[in-house]
């Protein structure tokens, strides 16, 4: 029997460690029959050693998505390893630690900037840089961290995130005529790398153990890996523009 991603072929970004979101969309789509290629940065290695943990070796190319560069000869380094592409996990963020924390007033504009630069507008950096390998369509899926809401210790990242969501809906918007879908998926907290850079992260994270309807489990990482493979399968084909909530619940709870 065959997978929902038999045949396809997918870029992740973003596999820093076992338990990280990226690393589960990747095994996930392995084991839907998809070829996955790997990004990182800034250590290629680590990612190559945490690949090795996958169903299937995939190759790991360096980038970073704030080069030029880098973003210019991704196309080429791809093709030269899959051939084209059918989907693209967006599984990159990043805050100075000044902007994190309780420091929200406090974060000068330069911290601020590198946040949306890396967490924001480098979905459209990527989307783009990738955008001539999917000729045939696709489907582009990134993570936030739900935008609507203030969180204690986020801080800039929130703004980040809201920006990231924006984007998301403005991609869908103008690759839509390409058959190109773009949507997100807003997970509930994780034991990730990203998590362990947030100062006072447990402090968020005890929202889930009183507001969450279904269980939430932060070191499973596998529920949200499973919501970013059914998007980039067929069985979502004229859903774009959407944030898919894999958070329990807690999204949709009152007081």
């Amino acid at each position: 029997m065959s997978g929902i991603l038999d045949g396809k072929r997918i870029l992740v970004t973003g596999v820093l460690m076992e338990s990280s979101i990226a690393f589960h969309a990747a095994k996930v789509a392995q084991e839907q029959g998809a070829e996955v290629i790997l990004t990182a940065f800034p250590r290629p290695t680590l990612t190559e050693r945490i690949a090795k943990k996958l169903p299937k070796p995939a190759k790991v190319i360096e980038l970073d998505v704030t080069n030029t560069e880098h973003l210019d000869r991704l196309a080429d380094l791809v093709r030269d390893e899959l051939g084209s592409l059918d989907g693209v996990v967006h599984s990159i963020g990043f805050a100075p630690q000044d902007a994190l924390g309780g420091n929200f007033l406090n974060t000068p504009f330069e911290s601020v900037a590198t946040a949306m630069h890396v967490s924001a507008f480098s979905l459209k950096s990527l989307a783009m840089a990738c955008k001539p390998l999917m000729n045939e369509g696709g489907s582009i899926v990134g993570l936030t961290f739900d935008a609507q809401f203030a969180w204690p210790q986020y801080d800039w990242m929130g703004p980040a995130k809201a920006a990231l969501e924006a984007t998301s809906r403005y991609l869908a918007r103008d690759l839509g005529k390409d058959n190109i879908r773009c949507n997100l998926v807003s997970a509930g907290p994780l034991s990730s790398m990203a998590a362990k850079s947030i100062p006072g992260f447990s402090d968020l994270a005890k929202v889930w153990d009183s507001r969450s309807p279904l269980n939430w489990d932060m070191a499973d990482p596998e529920p949200a890996g499973r919501g970013i493979v059914a998007l980039l399968s067929d069985f979502f084909p004229k859903t774009t523009g959407e944030i898919v909530h894999i958070d329990g619940g807690v999204h949709m709870m009152g007081a």
